[in-house]
């Protein structure tokens, strides 16, 4: 798709405020999800500030030169809790979370310094086309089974108590009024972005939510009537308990009694923390290339060269330690922005750094946080199947140009997708090697396999993000 903003442009303020508001709603669901899973007094407005303050930091590593939006990281849930183990105290807790994302930022600050010294031709080598377009489909059919799942729920929970006296959380609404809930915030989506003229057509993500909340809304004002309960999709009680300024993370440190609980020492928690982090630091980076190869065949430039993959991870690692800083929760690049990037077809940097700014001030708004967070789970995931979609198809996009019909290529093609769709996935302890590192992985290996006996690669294996991109501009000539 051929971008109607380019990184360097500005569009008029009007405009860049609604897509900065669009590229909010993109990410936001995720963001704010990682510290609820967690809880520990963790805040959700603290970790949106936290991923303003990262983005903004990778804004000036990278020159203002990659539209990638940084928010908290689902790879180190198990490190988080880990922090929170041994029956630490909070205090410590929030120590540990914040000494974690250092660990993991020190990763990536002495990869980017090797980089700085070996350049990026081996990550080409090591990684070509016809290993990272597979491992890119996979980041987007990875998600596919939470956009689904969410796509059939809403937001209301009751605990219900079973005859041996079990208590289980069940959803209050009908999954068959949310799904219409979704599905309805999807095709609104989709007419949008196809049929829309101007200003609609780039913002359809932004309409599609504002549409399915109202259809939610109206079911949620009626469920109120005695016997339709089926029909209360939007949780409107967090307006009653609304939050009114983040509970940073560093503020944590002094809240509270300290104690090491049984971890034994402060010394020897510390290194649990490392080792909980470190490795995962790792499997994150290996998504971090996959990530800007994608970008970088949407917007067609190669960021690996400009401004280059030492400042990408600089920009990834010390973002993820100032979002940390504050939020708690480390940093990582969002497939939902790139998403969101290549379907509105607006890839401003501008645009990103709004969004991060809108991000740390609406974390003091607490209505507007609120509001967010009672955005239900089906209209997300209306608007994710088609994000979600769209990340799958760019890195199928990006084998295109590699010959299947060579039995190299295909078997390397088909361990990825296999891989990383059946959810191919190590667990070390705390320590979890995703499906996409596991199928980024596995791929490697398969493709120097294949190739172990020859003189020279294939030149199919040799392309390129800025080959992609030459042959997609001779596509558009031609049309």
């Amino acid at each position: 798709m051929k971008m109607i903003y380019g990184v360097k442009d500005r569009p008029k303020l009007p405009q860049m405020i609604l897509f900065a508001l669009q590229q909010l709603l993109a990410i936001l669901a995720a963001t704010i999800a990682v510290p609820m899973i967690i809880q520990n007094g963790m805040s959700p407005s603290a970790a949106l500030f936290g991923a303003g303050v990262g983005t903004i930091v990778y804004l000036l590593f990278t020159k203002f030169k990659s539209p990638v939006f940084l928010g908290s990281s689902f790879a180190f849930l198990g490190s988080m809790s880990a922090a929170f183990a041994g029956g630490v105290s909070v205090s410590l807790g929030y120590l540990g979370l914040i000494l974690g994302a250092v660990f993991a930022g020190i990763v990536y600050v002495i990869i980017a310094v090797i980089v700085k010294f070996a350049g990026v031709k081996w990550v080409n080598k090591v990684m070509p086309a016809v290993v990272i377009g597979p491992t890119v489909a996979i980041i987007g059919l990875s998600l596919a089974g939470n956009a689904v799942g969410d796509l059939m729920s809403g937001s209301v929970f009751v605990e219900v108590v079973g005859d041996a006296g079990e208590k289980t959380s069940q959803m209050m609404c009908s999954p068959y009024i949310a799904l219409l809930c979704g599905l309805v915030t999807l095709a609104v989506t989709i007419v949008c972005s196809v049929y829309g003229k101007k200003l609609m057509k780039m913002i359809p993500f932004v309409i599609g939510i504002l549409a399915g909340y109202c259809l939610a809304a109206i079911f949620t004002g009626f469920s109120y009537i005695e016997g339709a309960e089926a029909l209360r999709v939007i949780d409107f009680e967090q307006f009653k308990s609304m939050q009114w300024y983040p509970d940073f993370a560093f503020l944590k440190l002094f809240k509270g009694e300290w104690g090491t609980g049984d971890v034994g020492s402060v010394g020897a928690y510390i290194g649990t923390i490392a080792v909980a982090y470190i490795p995962v630091a790792f499997v994150v980076f290996a998504e971090h290339i996959a990530d800007h190869k994608n970008i970088s065949s949407i917007i067609e430039s190669d960021l690996l060269k400009d401004p280059g993959l030492t400042r990408t991870l600089l920009g990834d690692g010390v973002g993820s330690m100032a979002g940390a800083f504050f939020g708690g929760c480390p940093n990582t690049t969002y497939g939902e922005s790139v998403g969101c990037v290549a379907i509105s077809g607006n890839a401003s940097v501008i645009t990103i750094f709004v969004t991060a700014c809108f991000a740390i001030v609406f974390s003091f708004i607490a209505p507007f946080v609120t509001f967010l967070a009672t955005i239900p789970k089906c209209v997300m995931g209306g608007v994710c199947i088609a994000l979600y979609g769209f990340i799958a198809v760019s890195g199928l996009k990006m084998v295109q140009g590699v010959d299947l019909g060579d039995n190299k290529n295909l078997f390397v093609v088909s361990v990825i997708l296999i891989a990383g769709v059946g959810g191919m996935t190590l667990n070390f302890g705390p320590v979890v090697v995703t499906e996409v590192a596991c199928a980024l992985v596995l791929g490697i290996l398969t493709n120097l396999l294949v190739n172990i006996r020859s003189g020279k690669k294939d030149k199919n294996e040799q392309i390129t993000v800025e080959e992609i991109s030459s042959e997609n501009e001779k596509e558009e000539t031609n049309e």
